[in-house]
């Protein structure tokens, strides 16, 4: 049975510090501050982060170069027969692409298996714990990327962002866009159904946009996920950005009690995430378990 090393990007809520409690290789994102890189979980923490954001700093957000992956790659096989490397979705971000082109050249062809399945934040934490598994259970790497990708789109995110600061910053929207939303205390919904992140609906108060999330998460579980809802193949999960521990714990727990026969994961939203979402943001969604 191949040894295989299970490698993921800090996008999916999982620093590098805990790697050897997940059993899973995490590759840091850059992080740009005030023209300065830094990389997750290495150089910066969250709440570092977190308070330069609001201090105004200029934050901007990058790929990790290919250098950097493949010196992960080499540092990998040097102990393991394969890697499968679980990057954020091809459809926000181009590291998987690069990576895709990269393991197709010697001498990684035919040991790093990169698995575009379309997941971010809690989902692709998911993936990569569900990769971990299938390993330990004699799955080879290159059948692991066939059940990911054959599942990818068994998942849903929703998203509340408190703050449209950031948006704006990021061209998303515009200054007049924002102005009027903060006056009238607009939080928009935003989505991930497979590829990008698409505007879903607008609610007035963190509240409220909870509210409207929860009721997308039911109406997906009454529709596309139920089937796999009652097989026992789902789980939730919840993320957020910079927020009070009680406003958390009250978030966590409402979810918890609309969904109670499936098991709640939990990870944050990672400063590359919170580049563009800002302090006050939560994320809702569901995964499938392999």
């Amino acid at each position: 049975m191949p040894k295989i090393a299970i490698m993921a990007d800090s996008n999916c809520g999982i620093m590098p510090s805990e790697e050897e409690k997940y059993g899973i290789y995490i590759l840091p994102m850059p992080i740009i501050i005030d023209g300065k890189t830094y990389y997750e979980g290495i150089d910066i923490t969250l709440e570092e982060f977190y308070r330069r954001q609001v201090q105004g700093a200029v934050i901007s957000t990058s790929q990790p170069s290919p250098g950097d992956v493949s010196a992960m790659w080499d540092r990998l096989l040097a102990s393991y027969d394969e890697i499968v490397f679980i990057p954020m979705s091809s459809g926000l971000s181009s590291t998987c692409q690069t990576s895709l082109l990269l393991a197709d050249e010697e001498p990684y062809r035919g040991r790093v298996f990169v698995v575009d399945n379309h997941r971010i934040s809690v989902t692709q934490a998911v993936a990569a714990l569900e990769a971990r598994n299938l390993a330990e259970s004699g799955k080879t790497a290159a059948e692991i990327k066939e059940i990911l990708e054959r599942e990818a789109l068994d998942a849903t995110i929703y998203i509340a962002v408190d703050t449209l600061e950031y948006l704006k910053k990021g061209g998303r929207i515009t200054a007049a866009a924002a102005a009027l939303g903060t006056v009238l205390r607009l939080k928009p919904v935003l989505t991930i159904q497979g590829e990008k992140l698409e505007s879903y609906a607008k609610a007035r108060g963190m509240k409220a946009a909870f509210q409207t999330m929860l009721d997308a998460l039911k109406h997906d579980f009454d529709t596309r996920l139920g089937t796999l809802r009652k097989q026992g193949k789902m789980k939730i999960g919840l993320a957020n950005t910079a927020m009070e521990t009680d406003k958390l714990e009250e978030f966590k727990a409402e979810l918890a009690e609309n969904f109670p026969d499936m098991e709640l994961v939990y990870f944050p939203l990672t400063a590359s995430i919170g580049t563009h979402v800002g302090p006050g943001g939560l994320g809702i969604g569901a995964v499938r378990s392999v």
